[in-house]
């Protein structure tokens, strides 16, 4: 005793300035704790010390308790293991406070009272989940893991279940596997390819380079068991896809390549997997050729290594068939060899390696080939050479100048064009995508960029002769490989088409636009839009206002508009806000109406508008504002009514008054009578060509056409000097003008009339494209009868003329739609233009009236799935009671598609069996059984980048196309699982769920929206409901997987962990559905403990998505926590899981909201029982208790939480 008068004698001075207060027992404790004299040799001293401590420390703030409980645990490390016993009964007496090594069960104690706040936090089956790749779920922040563990990134120190602190190698691993999954990965993982050239800041990733690794060893698994390679089936497009992956990420340096080799040396060793053995060396041979001469020779020799491994032949490997494109691979090894003994030649290195005998028969072959200076392009000798030598020039020249000539010609044979004296060099056979994909990515990168500078050096040379056809194609096809990127589709954006645009080559810029309209495919958005920006620019340069070329702008701005996926849209305009002038056009209507479509499609069908009535503070405010001052105008009341209440409420309050189609047609009227009365040419040319005159020319070549059947050669002088920028707005007037004659047309005689002029003036005087045209028409804002003559118009124009048909017809005689398997597109497209002067226009039928009759066309649709995903998504309202309508529409489009793709591509046997009853009277209503989930191809031109995201949109194309409600698909959707359907497995429950939750989160809102009443059953059920006692520990039984796995669990886990697995897939949009319904729904209902914490339970795990992507939300969902525990507060007359309870309200405040809720809620806590006052006391510091009530106060409160079975609770203070 007299040793702890010394010591609080010691720091009485410091703290005698202070009242009683949480600072005084703070402080006590800290100098207590913190003195010289506290050493675990002075066994009384060190057990008088703790029962001090214990005796006040409940006057100890939060965090104070928290810092004392670090200081306590530092000076126990101070304990030995090993002491006598009776030290040990001296040390004893300080159990209560302190948590020595000799009472671990103390601390364990301690780390399981917070293991319900680490359930309450974290998401059901979690590990199990897999996104899709480009699906618009996949780029938000559930998937992100730790760089460097491949953990989740959890919060808060809590004890949450082991599977989530392991490694999540299956979710990369899952990845990883899909094609184009590059940028997903490296958002997953945070790894920022900017880095490139900056050395200090190499982002190497050594689990990825594990996960690489570990897929590159899968493959050679798999090509064990694969009997053939190059039939393009699975292993083929596994190793082109590893190809592709590895080049992308160790060119990066986010992977190492000689840490990679090794790896795989040690992974393989032993294994006896040689099947595959050339196909691993020639993805390994896409990299060693090309940075080879960048990097240190030491880089690559561990190459020699695996080759030892993989090929123990003692023999000479036999040459391959050199006519097939498999022999590429097997000459692999030996070009990497060539490239290693080039490479120490040229660094007069010490380590040249002699060749393997087992290789000498390859190398002769490709020494003797080299010889040969005539090389056919019948077999894949070209293709050897330019993988052997590509980094020696001496011999690299010869086979790719074959290749090179093959594409240009030989300069002086010329092929005839479509148009008036248009001719091209003679080459029109493009090299087949076997060999292009025989060819190492070295290679091509040289192939490209010698094509690239012939373009740029044809634009500065002004060569009248047109790109030879054969070199487009060839272009076009490489620039689908992802792994040259940098000279490939980046090199034409950034360089090739400002090159182009600088030496006014108008001819070759036409043709690279429209090689970029209908021959690429995948091009990562941000190109795209980078494209989109300079074809603004460009439209509006003098030289452009030619009538071909501005089309042709136009229409590649509108495809790039229409095209962006609606997961794309937010991503890329929110990088233009500082200056949205950038992606919109200053002149076009038309092309801006596009992009408004397109972002009420977007916004749609992400929901991100859902739970919003304005589009203030939104990232599309300042560009719908700057699109309306550039170009004013309405929306039909009808297409008004599908956008996005924000986006209804915008435009009703910038409303743009239109001009009556009376004064149009008076107008009209007297410009007509002005050019009758006129005689002097260069008169009428001034008057109706003048800028700023009213645009209604065109509206006069009619009248002249209906009152003489002929159109004089002032008319197209005018025309001319009009030009084609200027003639847009006439097009526009002359749409408004058509509908106003046709619905004051008597019909009979004088409709044909009309419906013959507008096709002359369209296919006999080349006055206005049929495209152009119909767009016009398409995009006026008419009202009513007006509207539906509109359509009339534009159904007239495609089907009652032969012209357009007869067009439609020819080409699909001769053609089809795979371009990059044609040798032979020029001459039939040369066959067609002998028959039609003029090409088909670049539209598509929107109606299945119109696609019954021209459908065929879809062929040549590039997105005919995404088409209908996003008609059926937008229109799901209007759609609704219309169930014919629907099956029409997926019937006329799928059915135009099936003889080009391999059964069951799209819709299910079932579908098609009974879904495309035409009978509406005997309607197809699918049971229970129906609703499962689901022919490999080139995922390079699909439609789709990997095979789930195909199967994803198909599936919810034929799931909107049911003539079921949306409810009712939801709850067979949900029911998939909580029925127990027999063909789902237990063990594979959590992948079903994931299933679902795909699929349902792509639906419209009736579908997913379900799950709100599915939840409210639940919680209004008896179990939650009931004051009475559970059987058993509420935490362990909604812990969904332990219960699954012991085949204890109840309907509302099954409802927890499936409502987890929807939420998790949900956009933001979704998720911001969450607080009204809590709010609204969920408040007035929850009125026991039970429900209370199976509102937790629910909405806890996604507080940390909502603090990232909408702040807001999770402050309205803090608050709604709160008012429910009020309720419940009030309701219950006993609680017993007051200690959980508050440590979730205390880690929501210290993760999340932070004070941001501290008025709303100190009102709440105010008004609480005092035992939950007391626990939550520091949360609100306004009430205060007494430091003496609080020093009292004992170790569990007066209503302690019952303990589970194995998991003793102890208040959290």
């Amino acid at each position: 005793k007299q040793v702890m008068r010394y010591t609080l004698s010691s720091m009485h001075r410091s703290v005698l300035k202070f009242d009683s207060s949480l600072c005084f027992y703070r402080m006590v404790c800290q100098a207590l704790v913190s003195s010289d004299t506290l050493e675990w040799e002075r066994t009384q001293l060190w057990a008088l010390t703790f029962k001090l401590i214990r005796k006040i420390i409940g006057g100890v703030d939060y965090k104070g308790v928290r810092d004392l409980l670090k200081a306590v645990l530092d000076k126990i490390q101070t304990v030995p293991n090993f002491m006598s016993s009776a030290v040990v009964q001296q040390l004893l007496a300080a159990r209560e406070v302190c948590f020595s090594t000799l009472l671990g069960s103390l601390i364990s104690d301690f780390v399981d009272s917070f293991r319900p706040t680490a359930r309450i936090n974290s998401i059901c089956g979690r590990c199990s989940l897999l996104p899709v790749v480009n699906n618009s779920g996949a780029i938000c922040n559930s998937w992100k893991l730790d760089p460097s563990t491949l953990r989740f990134p959890l919060r808060g120190m809590l004890p949450y279940d082991k599977d989530l602190f392991e490694p999540q190698t299956g979710l990369l691993r899952y990845v990883l596997e899909q094609p184009y999954s590059r940028d997903m990965v490296c958002n997953m993982l945070g790894l920022n390819k900017q880095t490139l050239n900056i050395a200090q800041h190499k982002q190497r990733c050594p689990v990825l380079e594990d996960q690489l690794v570990d897929l590159v060893v899968y493959a050679m698994e798999r090509s064990e068991t694969e009997e053939q390679f190059d039939d393009g089936g699975t292993s083929q497009l596994l190793w082109q896809h590893l190809s592709s992956q590895l080049i992308f990420f160790v060119l990066f340096q986010f992977a190492s390549f000689p840490h990679m080799v090794l790896s795989l040396h040690q992974k393989l060793a032993g294994r006896g997997l040689i099947k595959g053995r050339d196909h691993l060396m020639w993805v390994l041979l896409q990299f060693i050729s090309g940075s080879i001469q960048k990097n240190a020779l030491a880089d690559f020799l561990p190459v020699m290594k695996l080759f030892d491994l993989l090929y123990p032949e003692k023999e000479c490997i036999p040459v391959p068939d050199i006519n097939k494109p498999q022999s590429t691979h097997a000459f692999a090894m030996t070009c990497i060899w060539i490239h290693l003994n080039r490479k120490a030649q040229n660094d007069n290195s010490k380590l040249q390696i002699p060749i393997p005998h087992s290789l000498k028969l390859h190398h002769e072959f490709l020494q003797q080939s080299l010889r040969n200076k005539s090389l056919p392009m019948t077999d894949y000798k070209i293709a050897l050479l330019c993988n052997a030598y590509s980094t020696n020039s001496e011999c690299f020249t010869l086979p790719m100048g074959v290749l090179v000539e093959t594409i240009y010609g030989n300069g002086s044979m010329r092929i005839t064009l479509p148009g008036t004296n248009c001719m091209a060099s003679g080459s029109v056979t493009p090299l087949p995508m076997n060999l292009l994909d025989s060819l190492t990515v070295h290679a091509k990168m040289s192939l490209i960029h010698s094509i690239a500078t012939r373009v740029i050096k044809l634009a500065h040379a002004k060569s009248s002769l047109a790109l030879a056809p054969a070199l487009v194609e060839t272009y076009s096809r490489l620039l689908v490989y992802m792994e040259i990127e940098s000279l490939g589709i980046k090199g034409f954006i950034s360089q090739l088409l400002p090159n182009v645009f600088k030496s006014h080559a108008w001819g070759i810029l036409h043709t690279l636009l429209e090689m970029f309209s209908y021959r690429m495919h995948h091009i990562q958005p941000h190109y795209r839009v980078q494209l989109l920006s300079h074809l603004h620019s460009l439209a509006a340069v003098p030289q452009t206002n030619q009538n071909q070329l501005h089309l042709c702008v136009e229409s590649t701005a509108l495809r790039l508009i229409t095209a962006l996926g609606s997961s794309e849209v937010q991503p890329q305009f929110t990088r233009f806000l500082n200056d949205p002038k950038t992606v919109l056009s200053a002149e076009s209507e038309e092309l801006n109406r596009a992009l408004i479509l397109t972002l009420a499609r977007a916004t749609h069908v992400t929901d991100f508008f859902t739970g919003s009535d304005s589009i203030q503070g939104t990232w599309c405010k300042d560009i719908l504002q700057t699109i309306m001052n550039f170009t004013p105008h309405n929306w039909a009341s009808h297409t008004l009514s599908c956008f996005p209440a924000p986006l209804q409420a915008f435009f009703k309050q910038n409303n743009v008054p239109q001009e009556s189609r009376f004064n149009l047609k008076k107008n009209v009227e007297e410009e007509y009578r002005k050019w009758k009365s006129m005689t002097v040419e260069n008169d009428i040319i001034t008057h109706f060509s003048m800028q700023g005159s009213p645009p209604l020319f065109l509206c006069l070549l009619w009248k002249m056409l209906l009152e003489t059947d002929h159109i004089n050669q002032i008319g197209f002088r005018v025309l001319e000097r009009i030009g084609a920028r200027a003639l847009v707005a006439h097009v526009r007037t002359f749409a408004d003008f058509l509908v106003y004659e046709f619905s004051t047309s008597a019909g009979g005689q004088q409709l044909n009339k009309c419906i013959e002029i507008l096709n002359d003036m369209v296919w006999k005087y080349n006055i206005v494209t049929l495209d152009r045209l119909i767009l016009c028409l398409a995009m006026r804002s008419h009202e009513g009868n007006e509207a539906q003559v509109c359509y009339f118009i534009i159904q007239l124009l495609l089907l009652k003329p032969n012209d357009f048909r007869n067009r439609v017809s020819d080409f699909l005689k001769e053609n089809a739609p795979e371009h990059w398997l044609q040798s032979d597109w020029h001459t039939k497209h040369m066959t067609y233009h002998k028959i039609f002067r003029h090409p088909l226009p670049a539209s598509s039928p929107h109606s299945p009236q119109m696609i019954n009759e021209i459908g065929h066309l879809l062929l040549y649709c590039d997105r005919p799935v995404t088409y209908l995903y996003n008609t059926l998504h937008y229109y799901e309202r209007h759609l609704r009671d219309r169930t014919n309508l629907k099956r029409k529409l997926v019937h006329a489009i799928m059915s135009s598609l099936k003889d080009n793709r391999m059964p069951g591509w799209c819709l299910s046997e079932t579908y098609l069996k009974c879904g495309m009853n035409p009978r509406e009277d005997s309607v197809w209503i699918p049971d229970d059984t129906y609703y499962w989930p689901f022919p490999n191809c080139d995922w390079r031109f699909n439609e789709f980048p990997n095979p789930a995201a195909h199967a994803l949109h198909v599936t919810c194309v034929e799931l909107m196309a049911l003539a079921v409600p949306g409810k009712d698909v939801g709850n067979a959707l949900l029911n998939v699982v909580l029925k127990s359907q027999p063909l789902v497995p237990r063990e594979n429950i959590t992948a079903w769920m994931n299933a679902i939750g795909l699929v349902i989160t792509a639906l419209p809102e009736p579908y997913w929206i379900v799950l709100h009443d599915r939840i409210v059953s639940v919680i209004s059920s008896a179990v939650l409901s009931s004051e009475m006692e559970w059987v058993g520990y509420p935490f362990q039984l909604l812990d969904f997987t332990a219960c699954h796995r012991s085949y204890s669990e109840m309907h509302c886990s099954y409802i927890l962990a499936l409502a987890h697995a929807v939420w998790h897939h949900s956009s933001i949009g979704q998720l911001s559905l969450i607080p009204k319904f809590l709010s609204e729904v969920l408040k007035p209902i929850v009125k026991t403990e039970f429900q209370l914490l199976y509102v937790y339970h629910l909405v806890g795990p996604f507080l940390q998505r909502f603090q990232q992507e909408r702040t807001r939300c999770m402050l309205e969902i803090g608050v709604a926590f709160y008012e429910m525990l009020q309720a419940v507060d009030q309701h219950s007359k006993h609680l017993a899981y007051m200690d959980p309870i508050c440590d979730f309200l205390y880690h929501i405040k210290y993760m999340f909201t932070g004070d941001s809720v501290k008025d709303q809620v100190e009102r709440i806590i105010c008004s609480l029982r005092p035992a939950m006052r007391l626990r939550l006391r520091f949360i609100t510091h306004i009430s205060k208790m007494e430091p003496a009530a609080a020093a009292s106060v004992p170790p569990s409160s007066s209503v302690s939480s019952p303990a589970a079975p194995s998991i003793p609770l102890s208040v959290s203070q």
